[in-house]
C-alpha cells in the first residue's frame, strides 16, 4: 500500500515542479521511503520522469532522474516549505533534447549566448545561424556576408572530462570541450533519429 503521506507530498511537489517550469507535458514523481523515515530525516531517494518540458527557455523532450537518499530536518520546514533538505545529495539520469527544437533554443534568448559560443570556439565565426543533427553528426551552419550559402561544419561529440566533447569529422583536428558547471558530469553522450541524449550525474546542493 503507498504511503499516503509521501503520496501528498509528492503530488505538492509534482505542482511545484510544474510552477518552475515555462511549460510541461507529463511529469511522474515518486518518493521512496516511508513517512516514519521522513519524520527520521531521511527519503530514500526520488524518481522523476517527465516529457515535453520547458525549463528556463531550454527545450527538454524526455527527463529521466534518480536520487539517491536525501537527509530532512522536519524540524526546519517554514511555512510554505514541503522539504527542509540538509546536506548535498546526488541525482543521476538522462536527458535529451529534439534536434529542432535545440536549434530554436539556441537562436534565440536566454540560450543564444550558447550557440553563439559554439560557432565561435568550434568554427571561428559568428554568430550561429543554425544547428541540425544529421544521424550520429551535428552540424553547425554560420552565415558569411555576400555568400548565398552558409558555412557548414560536422562535428562527433563524446563525453569526456565529465563534459561535451566536440570532435570535427575529420579526426586529425583538435577537439573542443564545453565549459560544464563542476556539479554535473557529463558521462555519455548519443546522437541518433534527430535527438541529442545525455547520461550523467549531479550534486544537488539546498
Amino acid at each position: 500500500m503507498a504511503d499516503p503521506v509521501l503520496n501528498v507530498l509528492a503530488g505538492a511537489l509534482r505542482l511545484w515542479i510544474r510552477s518552475q517550469c515555462d511549460s510541461i507535458g507529463s511529469l511522474e514523481l515518486a518518493l521512496n521511503g516511508s513517512s516514519w523515515s521522513l519524520l527520521r530525516g531521511r527519503l530514500d531517494g526520488v524518481t522523476l520522469t517527465a516529457r515535453d518540458a520547458c525549463f528556463q527557455g531550454l527545450p527538454l523532450q524526455h527527463v529521466e532522474l534518480r536520487s539517491g537518499s536525501i537527509a530532512v530536518d522536519m524540524k526546519l520546514l517554514s511555512p510554505g516549505q514541503m522539504l527542509a533538505l540538509k546536506q548535498p545529495f546526488q541525482v543521476a539520469g538522462e536527458v535529451s533534447f529534439n534536434g529542432r527544437q535545440l536549434n530554436s533554443a539556441l537562436l534565440a534568448e536566454p540560450w543564444r549566448w550558447l550557440g553563439d559560443w559554439m560557432a565561435e570556439q568550434l568554427m571561428g565565426l559568428s554568430p550561429l545561424g543554425a544547428l541540425r543533427i544529421d544521424v550520429d553528426l551535428l552540424e553547425l551552419q554560420v552565415p558569411v556576408a555576400a555568400h548565398q550559402d552558409p558555412v557548414r561544419r560536422r562535428f562527433r561529440l563524446n563525453a569526456a572530462q565529465g563534459t561535451l566533447c566536440f570532435r570535427p569529422e575529420t579526426a586529425d583536428e583538435p577537439r573542443t570541450l564545453l565549459p560544464m558547471d563542476p556539479a554535473i558530469r557529463i558521462e555519455q553522450v548519443q546522437l541518433a533519429g534527430g535527438q541529442l541524449a545525455l547520461k550523467g550525474q549531479a550534486s544537488v546542493t539546498p
